[in-house]
């Protein structure tokens, strides 16, 4: 049975936020990692991930077999590259962590789990071709 839960004004999701108690590290970080640039105002930084950028967002199903390091619980922002196996690597190379490696579902869509030095977790994915 399909179930689908709406709203009457929508509820889209329109801003995310990254904690760490290193700011200037994750804003290096985020920009090396996604070309991400920021605005500082005071203790917080807004983020710009690109002019047009839309977000969007699933429910993954985690009582199905999983690959090594993905939580059965969580929530992340997760980002569009064009590389996921790239921004694994270029991860590493930045003081982060690959939690799990690129991976490619049976539609085709290819996704990661990273975490920056402060331990937060970001997702990677990379749309199914064309």
């Amino acid at each position: 049975m399909s179930e689908n839960i709406t709203t009457t004004t929508g509820a889209p999701v329109t801003w995310f936020e990254i904690g760490t108690d290193d700011p200037a590290g994750a804003r290096t970080f985020y920009g090396t990692l996604f070309g991400w640039s920021f605005a500082v105002e005071g203790p917080y930084s807004v983020i710009t991930t690109g002019e047009g950028h839309t977000l969007q967002g699933g429910v993954q199903d985690t009582s199905a077999p999983l690959p090594e390091g993905q939580p059965q619980a969580y929530a992340v922002p997760c980002v569009q590259v064009e590389s996921v196996a790239a921004a694994c690597a270029r991860t590493e190379e930045l003081g982060g962590k690959v939690l799990v490696r690129a991976t490619t579902t049976p539609m085709g869509l290819t996704y990661g789990m990273i975490t920056d030095p402060a331990g937060n977790r970001i997702g990677v994915w990379t749309p199914a071709a064309g």
